[in-house]
């Protein structure tokens, strides 16, 4: 087994991932992108920024939009319990020789930024400004009416270092695929918040964000927005899909956003609430056919 023993006693507690920033260069064109097509909602709006929440999302906001002269991921965000919890997890990137940084934003109390060994901008923080719930102000449903922010995919040149560093901080294997010829691991699914993941990890050059996603009710949800896009000028940012997941049994579809960006809108995977291990021992090989995918359009 190439996977750690999962670390269940953290000093600190990650509760989920919480919000990604984007840098784009055109932020009429995300918007139209982002709010029309796909129905996030606007909680915030400035000159050069665009603050964006889920249906079901109470935190101010998911996706930090920055206008910006070229597109690129600023941070990836992360909510701990509470605000002791930014303490340890200072002391844990400290004894790593890992940068720490406390920092001030906008809707948020202390923010702790720091990275991984391998150069991914994560940060932290217990409090974010809560807003009044909106998930049955039906009006205000459009696009594929994206219920919350789902996870972070990232591309890893030592995949099992990078699961051994996160499995340090209480995030736990779900699933994951090996070479078989190596024992070595070519991807891994780890969760804090009980479903099949909040980051995963993927063999390739990195640190890179291969795409973060969006989780909606059903299937139906992404047809519609296929229709949508299809017949509004966007079909050329329809990546690949719709399909299913082999691991996750997620039915899936990717989408660019105008600057490149890659999102994935994703549902009906399963629970991972039980005491670990979880994963499928034998999800071992990286070649078989259905271990990834099931079925896909555009592969």
């Amino acid at each position: 087994m190439p996977v750690p023993a999962p670390n269940l006693n953290p000093d600190f507690n990650v509760v989920r991932l919480s919000h990604v920033e984007y840098n784009v260069r055109d932020l009429a064109a995300s918007r139209a992108f982002y709010v029309d097509t796909l129905g996030l909602q606007i909680t915030h709006e400035t000159e050069d920024a665009i603050y964006l929440r889920a249906m079901e999302e109470r935190g101010h906001h998911c996706i930090h939009l920055i206008k910006s002269d070229a597109a690129s991921v600023g941070v990836l965000g992360f909510k701990v319990w509470d605000d002791a919890d930014l303490d340890r997890l200072s002391d844990f990137f400290t004894e790593r020789r890992l940068p720490v940084e406390w920092i001030e934003k906008p809707f948020f109390g202390r923010i702790l930024r720091s990275r991984d060994p391998w150069g991914i901008p994560l940060e932290f923080y217990a409090k974010m400004k809560r807003l009044a719930p909106i998930h049955q102000i039906y009006a205000l449903y459009r696009g594929v009416k994206p219920l919350r922010i789902d996870h972070f995919n990232m591309f890893s040149s030592d995949v099992d270092a990078s699961v051994n560093f996160y499995n340090d901080m209480g995030f736990r294997v779900t699933e994951y695929t090996e070479d078989s010829e190596t024992g070595r691991l070519w991807a891994a699914w780890m969760h804090r918040k009980g479903g099949v993941h909040d980051i995963a990890f993927t063999n390739g050059i990195g640190p890179r964000l291969h795409h973060s996603a969006f989780w909606v009710p059903t299937p139906l949800n992404i047809i519609d927005l296929l229709d949508l896009m299809s017949t509004t000028g966007y079909v050329a940012n329809i990546e690949r899909g719709p399909g299913r997941h082999g691991i996750s049994n997620a039915f899936f579809l990717y989408v660019r956003d105008p600057d490149g960006h890659r999102i994935e809108i994703y549902c009906s995977d399963y629970q991972t609430v039980d005491p670990p291990p979880f994963y499928t021992e034998q999800i071992d090989e990286i070649n078989t056919t259905t271990t990834h995918t099931v079925w896909s359009f555009f592969n």
